[in-house]
């Protein structure tokens, strides 16, 4: 009986270490995601110099298209009419979201940007489980938001950088709706296979004329690392550590974000900041945290 007892202690501390392995290098996972989403845009300043923010988010989903189009060879001809309506308004979502978010860190800072990014997002998590006290989340991270855009001296940036900052968080709020109802269309990575590919032909007309003529060797190789980056690394990082760990504790951690951003700003761009923009990154990822938490209640 005492080693009945012994055995199914071991099993049990067995599982319980393999289940908090699994959430570890889930979390691992996350951390490693929100890196290269956030180190990835900072490295991209010198395409956006060269190529202008549409041409520099043309390549870039250009060749992150072709690169998993290559791995995964979606079957063009079996899909529905609802797969290829889905694949259109995810696809234009995901070309006019990029755009946006690099034409406003071409303007203002780069955590100011993904702060103001994070409250499209983090409103539809709010909104969508009715007005009630969790409206108090947005409202803290835009008084974050507030704290870091102001230096201590005056305001940081300009108008049309925060604007484009705005376009690009109400994309990525479309993004998430759209994710939700038309995610379970594909099978594995077609869906996004497929959705970047009308994502680089949507964002043609914009960045075409003035990527081509300016693109070299050097810059196509710099455009591939950048499109590995952002987004074929996170969302199979993503992919992965969803599968080992809690969706709770997934949403979470990925409040970090706002936080690796202007850490990236600082180390890439030499972007720093005061104590009060530190105050206001710190109230972000707090909101992001409390409205992810809440919604789980």
């Amino acid at each position: 009986m005492e080693e009945k007892v012994n055995g199914g202690a071991g099993t049990l501390t067995a599982e319980t270490s393999m289940a908090f392995g699994g959430v570890a290098a889930g979390g691992l996972m996350c951390l490693m995601s929100m890196s290269s989403i956030q180190f990835g845009a900072a490295l991209s300043s010198s395409a956006i110099a060269a190529y202008g923010p549409a041409g520099a988010s043309w390549l870039r989903l250009a060749v992150a298209a072709i690169i998993l189009a290559v791995f995964v060879r979606p079957r063009f001809a079996s899909y529905t009419r609802a797969q290829w309506t889905s694949a259109l308004v995810l696809g234009a979502t995901t070309a006019l979201m990029t755009m946006s978010f690099f034409a406003a860190i071409e303007r203002i800072p780069l955590g100011l940007a993904v702060a103001i990014d994070f409250l499209g997002p983090l409103s539809v998590a709010t909104i969508g489980y009715g007005l009630s006290r969790r409206l108090i989340w947005p409202l803290i991270a835009a008084l974050g938001v507030l704290a870091l855009a102001h230096d201590g001296e005056g305001w940081v940036g300009n108008v049309e950088g925060i604007l484009f900052a705005l376009g690009a968080g109400t994309g990525w709020a479309i993004y998430i709706v759209l994710t939700k109802k038309i995610g379970a269309s594909f099978k594995g990575l077609e869906g996004l296979s497929m959705s970047l590919m009308v994502a680089a032909l949507v964002a043609t007309p914009f960045g075409f004329t003035g990527a081509v003529p300016a693109l070299d060797g050097y810059g196509l190789i710099e455009m591939a690392g950048l499109a590995i980056l952002v987004p074929l690394l996170p969302y199979t990082l993503e992919l992965i550590a969803l599968r080992r760990m809690p969706t709770a504790s997934f949403g979470i951690l990925m409040s970090l974000e706002p936080a690796i951003a202007a850490l990236a700003g600082f180390v890439i761009l030499a972007q720093p900041m005061t104590l009060l923009q530190m105050a206001g990154t710190a109230l972000v990822v707090a909101a992001s945290a409390g409205a992810t938490f809440s919604a789980r209640q």
